[in-house]
């Protein structure tokens, strides 16, 4: 506030009312993992934002959408590189012993509590398949 950038603030805005309605809804104070939860649908649902407004040719809406995926981004843990979530994967896939891609589902539930925040769960599952499939 003080440093007067407003577009910052709203996206901070937005991001405690996204926690304070979950709050709310649920009738309960969010453990660290939910309110993760809750920053990375926010980011999801920025990502899609931007890829309508850009096939709209709204590329100022798109601009503003980029901005608060930059400033949520910042709240989420570390990402982990394509090395360690590749390690985890297989670590996962040893783990479940799945008899084949029917099984995808055993390995993403032991992944999706270990990389809770720090993995885009898209490309973890798009690793997780190609991994099963060949």
């Amino acid at each position: 506030m003080r440093a007067k950038d407003s577009a910052r603030l709203s996206a901070i805005r937005l991001l405690l009312s996204g926690i304070k309605q979950r709050e709310v809804d649920e009738r309960k104070e969010l453990t660290d993992a939910e309110v993760t939860s809750v920053i990375e649908k926010m980011i999801k649902q920025r990502r899609e934002s931007i890829a309508q407004y850009e096939s709209a040719s709204r590329q100022d809406l798109a601009d503003v959408e980029k901005f608060e995926l930059e400033v949520l981004s910042g709240y989420l843990p570390q990402q982990m590189g394509e090395a360690e979530v590749s390690r985890a994967v297989d670590a996962a896939i040893a783990e479940a012993k799945p008899a084949g891609i029917k099984d995808m589902g055993k390995v993403m539930a032991l992944l999706k509590s270990r990389l809770a925040g720090r993995a885009d769960m898209g490309k973890v599952s798009n690793l997780v398949k190609t991994k099963l499939s060949g």
